[in-house]
This record gives structure tokens, sequence and C-alpha cells, in this order.
């Protein structure tokens, strides 16, 4: 009898906190907005911070008290902010789709390394052996720190070792940017249209030469050819100003050492890269 006197107690006893905490919760219950929760399933719940907000929550909680764009959603591009707006009830508000691209096109056969690295794979980290194992100091270091960092998988390591942008599946959410120790990688609008000068570095032209055949030289033939004035030269480096850009394509005819790609040619690290020039320099063997 004790035994059944000490479960019946024990089983009263439950009861009772289960109706305590039921009551509690309902007391202290706090109101949330559903169109929180029905924005949050709208988004693609990557939590990649693109947005701003710390989590995929925090991004619909603040769209929803219009802290926020309703196409603030990098990742989610248009499909999402049309959704989203739905959702609220507001105007669509247009989204330019975004592209990561790698100002780098010197992968190990056109450039020249200062050791043989077998440490952690990680840029950051080879920086702390004399400023990386690459000759130029400030070309890709190739050892893909901005593919673990994308969380959509959108970019691969080349075999050549440059990191390689699917441009076509890529959301614009500039994780990449922020994971890459050397700043080569910028996020640009989606376009056919346009010629980028793919180098980074700031030496002066023989210092460039002497560890990469494909850098920028400064020799400043792409700013005498370009018959808009929309190439400028800025601490030895070419700028090209896409907004002036015709896609003319006579900096590249101009360019020696290949630096200048037309988007639609930009390197894809497993190929061999070739920019507009060679291409149809090859193309007429």
């Amino acid at each position: 009898m004790i035994v059944v006197y000490g479960a019946l107690a024990l089983g009263l006893t439950g009861l009772f906190f289960g109706i305590l905490l039921a009551l509690a919760s309902k007391l202290f219950a706090v109101k949330t907005d559903p169109r929180i929760d029905a924005v949050r399933e709208a988004l693609p719940g990557a939590n990649c911070g693109a947005c701003g907000y710390a989590s995929c929550v925090s991004f619909a909680e603040a769209v929803v008290h219009e802290e926020a764009p309703t196409n603030g959603c990098v990742p989610g591009q248009e499909e999402t902010a049309r959704a989203v707006a739905d959702i609220l009830k507001r105007d669509y508000i247009a989204v330019k789709p975004l592209v990561a691209t790698v100002f780098c096109a010197g992968d190990k056969e056109k450039t020249t390394d200062l050791y043989v690295y077998d440490g952690v794979e990680d840029c950051s980290v080879v920086l702390h052996y004399h400023n990386g194992l690459k000759g130029c100091s400030y070309g890709c270091l190739g050892l893909g720190s901005c593919v673990d960092a994308c969380p959509f998988g959108v970019i691969t390591m080349g075999e050549h070792g440059l990191p390689v942008v699917d441009a076509d599946a890529c959301t614009g959410c500039g994780l990449c940017v922020k994971a890459c120790p050397r700043d080569l990688i910028k996020i640009l609008p989606q376009s056919d249209l346009g010629h980028l000068v793919l180098c980074s570095s700031h030496d002066r032209g023989k210092q460039v030469s002497a560890v990469c055949s494909i850098g920028c030289i400064a020799c400043k033939a792409c700013i005498k050819a370009c018959p808009r004035d929309a190439i400028e030269m800025e601490e030895y480096l070419a700028v090209i100003d896409l907004e002036k850009c015709d896609d003319c394509g006579k900096c590249v005819e101009a360019c020696r050492p290949g630096t200048i790609f037309q988007r639609t040619t930009i390197p894809d690290g497993g190929k061999k890269a070739k920019s507009v020039k060679q291409a149809a320099s090859s193309g007429n063997d």
C-alpha cells in the first residue's frame, strides 16, 4: 500500500504542476505577429547574415516592423522579395541580381610560389607565413576560404588554383568577400556587359611581371585605347568604370598581358582561362 500511496501522490503532484504550467503559459504568453512566421517560411533559411541581421527570424521581424526592406534578403533574390511583399501587402521593390567576382587571374600556371605550403587549408592562416606563399603579395592564395564560406556551394576551387564562381547560381550574399583576407572578391550586379581588370596588384609593372604573367603592368595602353575614358590608373592598377564601359573591347586588344576580361569570359579556374583577346587569337589559329 505504501507503494500505491507513493505513486498516487507522485501522480497528483505531477498533475498539479502540469496544470500550473499550463495556466502560466497562457497567463505569460507573448503574442506574436503571425506575419513574422509567414515571412520566415518564405525565406531561404540560410541564416547567412547578408541582410544585415543575425538570422532569418531577426530579418523577418525587422521586415514586418518596417525596419528592413521587403527585398532585403539577398540570397532569396526576386522570388523571395515578391513573396514577402505579397505576405505584407506592400509594393514589390525590384531586386538587382548580384554575383561574386574574383579579381585575380593569376592561377598556378601564371604565377610563382615562394615556397611549398603544407599546413592548414585556410587563406588567413597562410598569411602568417611570410605574408602568403604567392610571389604576388596581392594575389589569390588558392586555399579555398571563400569556398568554405559559401553557404550555397556555388564556389569551387579549379584545378589551377583559383576559385570558380557559378555566376548563374551565385546569390551575391557577400560571405565570400568577408572570408577573403586579401579583399579580392567583389559583389557586382549580374550582367553580360562590361569589361573587368582581373588583377588587384598595386606593385609597379616590373615587380608584377616578375611574379605573374597576366598581372596589370600599369602600361596605360588600355587607357589610351578606350574611346569613352572609362579607365583610370589607381596606384599602378587599371580600373574600369562599368557605368562608362560600352563593351567595345579595344582595351582588351591593347592589353599586353591579357589582364582585361569581358564578363562572359571570366576565368573558370579549372580550364585554361582566356581573355577575349586570347580566345580570339586561338580561334584564328
